[in-house]
């Protein structure tokens, strides 16, 4: 009998992790907090990795002493974190860290309102000496091999951002916040074209690579723009936000294919035909990128109940099974290519020859064989779900399916980001799978989270050399000594992880608020 009473109590619990004491939780979340923002920080700012002395760091590519990495899991989302800790304990410092991380983007914001991949607080002098060292011999990083003086919508840096500074804002309206953050709305809406869609990059000029104006769906472009003019729109009482977003939709219904090639490609020209960008992202239909548009489609619906959002979603679906790959061709577990030519219907697969960025050379064909291995030739789409998503949307109730709309009712402003997955670039949703005892177990005496930099890079030793190293790198994420570009490391460092400092905090945050 007690062992049923026990085990009783045991389901009672809010979290097992509350066993061992929020102030226990407290304590961890607090030392590990301050070691990040009073040894590692740099004013403010964050990379992703570091070396245990900080002699090394990196973001997407190794960074100098003096960058803050704006992309996730960088600057802004440190700061979105911070604010889910303030929410889930009160703790002022949080909220002072949050602000402090702000302060550091609000400083290296772009004239235009946006943001770049990353801030040098050297300046554009020490940035172009970035670009033309470490980012000019990245062999497979095309975005980095050139200085650009203008702000980006890759990789969600500019939309989280912004969501941060909104979210300061909604908290205590400070008003030192409000002016980047109109800078900021001002650069979403002044860069969106009248059909509804955004380049990559703006403004753009002729001096920089042409696919930098393209309307882009590659890394959810659109999709974010969108949910931040959604979220703004209702938390400032702006409705012109709100028909921005509406714009933005129509781009999704403008560009789709028609059956029986009814998919979408990674970007567009202003002709709304399907466009290529870097050497190895060729004018073609994308699997990835259409199962990713009919998730949004299908969200259209349930903001706007418009059925029409709906209607070629069927189109899509059966697209995407025409090019399924048979058995025996790509990993088990991914079983459409990435990239599909138009008209034929033919899988695309990349290659290289080559050994840096100097040498080397990116080509396209039909051969499934040592394709490249640093953007993934193959994807996973689980079509089933799809299927069912969309019958189980397209036979519900209208009023059902736009039940919470932020376009059609009010909403309160979310309190964490982190947490329920709201920050832009951020997937931290395996962190409720982490044991809150083994996190306050782990952290060091130092203060932080020991972690496997599993990523490294070559120090940057001049620039590639013209004549082919020896070896092979058709299907390597790095060429030759010349290449900057980061790869696996067989014998991982230990080190310090802004990943891995989120995904403990955000999984101890969890269980102070009674989340198993």
């Amino acid at each position: 009998m007690i062992f049923r009473l026990l085990a009783l109590f045991a389901l009672l619990l809010p979290s097992a992790s509350l066993a061992q004491g929020r102030a226990e939780i407290e304590r961890t979340m607090r030392r590990a907090t301050q070691y990040m923002v009073e040894r590692v920080a740099d004013h403010g700012g964050y990379v992703w990795t570091y070396l245990p002395d900080l002699s090394r760091r990196w973001g997407e590519m190794e960074a100098e002493p003096g960058m803050l990495w704006v992309q996730a899991p960088g600057t802004a989302t440190m700061g979105h974190l911070f604010l889910d800790a303030f929410n889930a304990t009160g703790d002022a410092y949080y909220y002072d860290a949050a602000a402090r991380a702000a302060d550091a983007l609000v400083a290296g914001q772009h004239r235009s309102g946006g943001w770049n991949y990353f801030i040098h607080r050297g300046g554009p002098v020490a940035a172009r000496r970035w670009y033309a060292t470490i980012g000019r011999n990245g062999w497979r990083l095309e975005e980095f091999q050139h200085y650009s003086d203008n702000a980006t919508f890759d990789d969600a840096g500019t939309a989280e951002t912004m969501q941060l500074l909104l979210r300061l804002y909604m908290v205590r309206h400070e008003p030192r916040f409000r002016p980047p953050l109109d800078r900021a709305i001002a650069f979403v809406l002044r860069s969106q074209y009248p059909n509804g869609g955004w380049p990559q990059r703006w403004p753009y000029g002729p001096q920089y690579p042409a696919y930098q104006r393209l309307i882009t769906f590659n890394d959810d472009v659109a999709k974010e723009n969108i949910r931040f003019l959604i979220m703004a729109g209702q938390a400032l009482e702006r409705p012109a936000l709100l028909r921005a977003a509406r714009r933005g939709m129509e781009i999704f219904l403008a560009t789709q294919g028609r059956a029986p090639q009814a998919g979408w490609g990674l970007q567009y020209d202003m002709r709304l035909n399907v466009a290529g960008a870097r050497t190895y992202e060729p004018r073609a239909l994308v699997t990835h990128t259409t199962a990713a548009n009919v998730e949004q489609l299908m969200e259209f619906y349930r903001l706007t109940g418009e059925r029409r959002f709906l209607e070629h979603v069927p189109d899509a679906l059966a697209w995407l099974a025409s090019v399924r790959l048979p058995d025996g061709v790509g990993p088990a577990d991914r079983r459409f290519p990435t990239f599909v030519q138009l008209g034929t219907n033919r899988p695309l697969y990349n290659h290289r020859r080559g050994s840096n960025v100097v040498n080397g050379r990116y080509w396209q064909d039909h051969d499934p064989a040592r394709p490249i291995a640093h953007y993934s030739q193959f994807r996973g789409i689980d079509l089933d779900r799809l299927r069912r998503e969309h019958d189980r949307l397209a036979a519900m109730p209208v009023a059902e399916a736009t039940r919470g709309s932020p376009l059609l009712e009010r909403r309160p402003f979310p309190r964490f980001f982190i947490l329920d997955g709201l920050a832009a670039g951020s997937d931290f949703s395996g962190a409720a799978r982490l044991d809150p005892r083994a996190i306050v177990r782990d952290l060091n005496e130092e203060g932080w989270w020991p972690a496997p930099l599993t990523m490294t890079s070559h120090p940057y030793r001049g620039p590639g050399r013209r004549r082919i190293a020896p070896g092979d790198f058709a299907t390597t994420q790095v060429g030759d000594e010349t290449d900057t570009s980061p790869f696996p490391d067989p014998s991982p460092a230990t080190g310090i992880s802004t990943a891995t400092y989120i995904a403990n905090m955000a999984r101890l945050i969890g269980a102070l608020q009674g989340r198993r």
